[in-house]
């Protein structure tokens, strides 16, 4: 996957839709999934309804103070929402820059699968699996696809950040072709190996919009201490209504307003860790993301936290994988130059590395030149 430029912390355009989000966020069924939170949310709608009350002129504290205490709250929620949104929004917009990458091409579809066929232009959106294509110089492939005639110098950087071109052929190891990437020199006759929307890059946005935010077992675990001191503190502030009636009944004085205790309990429990707990578990994935690196669960994210040494095997980078005839060992009896003879003949129709090579070093080693297959009454047959 190549690099994708990061996203600056404050976008215009992510802060724009986190705030709108964050008002979408409000509704019940978004609240309830954080008990913490959804405390404070319940109390938001209290003070509200005590405020609407005290318009009235029946109020248990006057309005002002009253609407002060609704606006804290309420922007302690939205708050939370935000963080959430914002931290989701970068998400999207990391399979947004993925979804860029899919380009709408016009492939040239193949009437014969062989190169020289007559071809007709179709947009690479309406190839199906076992289409033919032909992709020449400049051309991007359109699907991922098996090179099944020709041999080229292909531009893979856009999928896997490798800045050197790659040569693929028919056969061998080197014939497959990922959608996206880009025919730099000759032509490729392509099979196309999948459907649309089944291509890498599909599979790459997929993962990256289905990655689910499951809860780590740390996150869990705080989760249960969070909830655990929330019902706490509320037994604590549901006491202290009683106390202050019976207090006031004996000395005289000012009963403590709901409004007042609906704030002390948003003060006592953990409202900021509540609150931010699921952001800071969607923009750990994230920030895998803006990596290269995509995070399918927050587990996943809490095991990369534990890595120091990560060891990666590019087949490649000092052996170029192809497999090469280096000698002819004959059978008892029979003549090295007599096996070399009948091996190029055998190999003579075989485009992959391998076959090629047999073809080379028989020319090499006994001087060997392709011959006349009609003289000989000889025809290939296909493996």
């Amino acid at each position: 996957m190549s690099k994708q430029a990061r996203l600056p912390l404050f976008d215009r355009g992510l802060l724009l839709t986190a705030c709108l989000d964050a008002f979408k966020k409000l509704l019940p069924q978004a609240q309830w999934k954080n008990p913490v939170m959804f405390v404070v949310y319940l109390g938001s709608i209290l003070t509200t309804l005590l405020w609407f009350q005290s318009l009235g002129g029946k109020g248990e504290a006057p309005s002002g103070f009253i609407l002060s205490i609704t606006l804290w709250l309420w922007f302690t929620v939205l708050f939370a929402n935000f963080a959430e949104a914002l931290a989701e929004g970068r998400s999207r917009a990391q399979a947004a820059s993925l979804r860029g990458m899919k380009r709408q091409t016009l492939a040239k579809l193949l009437k014969q699968p062989r190169h020289g066929s007559a071809w007709m232009p179709m947009p690479s959106s309406e190839l199906l699996k076992d289409n033919v294509v032909l992709i020449e110089a400049g051309d991007l492939v359109p699907l991922d696809g098996v090179v099944i005639e020709g041999v080229a110098s292909v531009d893979e950087s856009a999928i896997t950040g490798e800045s050197a071109p790659v040569i693929r052929e028919a056969g061998g190891d080197f014939s497959s072709v990922t959608g996206g990437t880009k025919v730099l020199s000759d032509w490729l006759v392509v099979r196309i190996s999948v459907n649309p929307g089944e291509s890498f890059l599909d599979r790459m946005i997929s993962m990256v919009e289905t990655a689910k935010r499951q809860k780590t077992p740390n996150e869990v675990a705080l989760n249960i201490l969070l909830v655990g001191l929330t019902f706490l503190f509320l037994l604590v502030i549901v006491t202290l209504g009683p106390s202050s009636m019976f207090a006031v009944a004996m000395s005289g004085g000012d009963v403590v307003s709901a409004t007042v205790l609906v704030a002390l309990l948003v003060c006592l429990i953990p409202t900021t860790i509540g609150g931010l707990l699921s952001a800071i578990g969607v923009a750990g994935m994230s920030r895998m993301m803006s990596a290269n690196v995509i995070a399918t669960s927050g587990r996943a994210v809490e095991a990369a936290g534990d890595i120091d040494v990560l060891l990666l095997d590019k087949t490649g980078t000092i052996t170029l994988g192809n497999r090469q005839a280096s000698s002819f060992l004959p059978a008892p009896g029979v003549k090295e130059s007599e096996l070399a003879d009948a091996a190029q003949l055998a190999s003579l129709a075989d485009e992959t590395p391998e076959g090629r090579s047999i073809v080379v070093l028989a020319k090499q080693k006994f001087d060997l030149r392709a011959r006349d297959l009609n003289a000989l009454g000889a025809s290939f047959v296909h493996f």
